[in-house]
């Protein structure tokens, strides 16, 4: 079956040689790879560019090998500073997403009775953080229902800004646990005008849209190189605005990459994101976002942002077709994230069987999501998520595969 979406993914292919970038992916032709939600396949240039350094650590020591490659290291934060619009000096490394966002939470001075303001679709690991601070100082946190289309309803959102005046607000662009895409601008709009800061979780989103921290409006953003972006795992980024340099936060483990010991007993920060960086960096990985971002930047953002989610888009509409499957993502706004439910099958199992026919997912549970999948009232669905490089003849074969097992539940 053939629709108003697979014209769309067909009109994106037009934008971009799908054949070429397959040919540049390692993995392609081995795995239906519809989890990139999880990690995106390797691009050659990526992986070349992990293995070349690592082997010239090996040839000439570590420190030696970080010094040679100095200028292509800071090439991480030119890619990375022109992918989301800012300047290579609000741009920090982090190990995960989850590492930048716990250092920038680790910034702000909370004090018991302060607000945190969020939505009930943030990343499971935000949402813990947020409750471990609620432990440890008092805040308090408050999350914003949801519109009855799905997604966070902004003017209730704002409405709760006003009344509350939070010392934080914060959102996941896309959560992880559906494919719903938040509206990250309108909800920076607001906190623009009332002088709120406000932190976006982009980890779903970098590497699938384009991002412009200007249009957005945030004063923190962090993200990962291992979904969309295609980069290594144990890797990924931190945006700081200069409004939030100049008021002098940084993170509450500072060490000596991010400030300088100036007296027996005092110290100052250096005047860059790198205040939110540590001394210790993992040179070939750093190497490999790069190498990943400018991939990125190559095959270009706005076709990326229009292939995937069409390619999504047609997966989504032909499971919803099938008898015993129920599509679970609800919003304005979908991505390349596409969730479902099936009937007769324990999860494990399930996923073992798409496994088994060399089609790549993931699996979310109830404790991912307590909001969403109790609003759903499920207790697990499965995850698919294609990219730019995947195809419609592989939407075909994941979706005879579904189709094939809950025939057989």
């Amino acid at each position: 079956m053939r629709n108003d979406n697979s014209a769309s993914v067909l009109a994106a292919e037009s934008l971009l040689d799908v054949a070429a970038l397959r040919a540049d992916t390692p993995g392609a032709d081995a795995v239906v790879h519809f989890n990139n939600a999880g990690c995106g396949l390797l691009a050659e240039p990526v992986l070349t560019a992990l293995v070349e350094h690592v082997r010239l650590e090996a040839a000439m020591g570590g420190y030696e090998a970080a010094a040679l490659r100095a200028e292509q290291v800071g090439a991480f934060y030119t890619e990375v500073a022109a992918l989301i619009g800012c300047a290579p000096r609000n741009i920090a490394f982090a190990g995960s997403a989850t590492h930048a966002f716990s250092t920038a939470l680790s910034a702000i001075p909370f004090e018991a009775g302060d607000v945190i303001l969020t939505t009930r679709n943030d990343f499971i690991s935000n949402q813990i953080a947020f409750l471990s601070l609620r432990k440890r100082f008092g805040v308090r946190v408050v999350h914003a229902p949801d519109a009855p289309e799905g997604g966070v309803d902004v003017a209730a959102m704002g409405a709760l800004m006003r009344e509350h005046r939070p010392r934080l607000v914060a959102a996941t662009h896309i959560p992880t646990n559906s494919g719903l895409v938040q509206p990250v601008a309108a909800i920076g709009r607001l906190c623009r005008e009332l002088d709120l800061l406000y932190l976006v979780d982009a980890c779903q989103s970098a590497g699938q849209y384009p991002i412009d921290v200007t249009e957005i409006g945030c004063d923190l953003l962090t993200a990962t190189c291992r979904k969309f972006l295609r980069g290594p795992r144990g890797s990924g980024f931190l945006y700081v605005s200069d409004r939030v340099l100049r008021a002098g936060y940084e993170p509450l483990f500072i060490d000596m990459h991010g400030a300088r010991w100036t007296e027996p007993d005092r110290y100052r920060p250096v005047d860059t994101a790198a205040r939110f960086e540590e001394w210790e960096f993992p040179y070939a990985t750093v190497l490999g976002c790069a190498a990943a971002v400018r991939y990125a930047r190559r095959v270009g953002m706005d076709a990326v942002a229009r292939r995937t989610p069409a390619l999504a888009a047609v997966l989504r509409g032909r499971l919803a077709e099938l008898p015993g499957v129920r599509v679970l993502d609800h919003g304005r706004q979908l991505g390349a994230l596409v969730t479902f439910a099936v009937e007769g099958w324990e999860p494990e199992p399930f996923k073992a069987a798409l496994d088994a026919r060399r089609i790549n997912s993931a699996l979310s549970f109830r404790h991912f999501a307590q909001f969403d999948f109790g609003d759903k009232d499920v207790d697990w669905c499965l995850r698919l998520s294609p990219h730019y490089y995947n195809t419609e003849q592989e939407v075909d074969q994941v979706v005879a595969a579904v189709a094939e097992l809950g025939t057989g539940a």
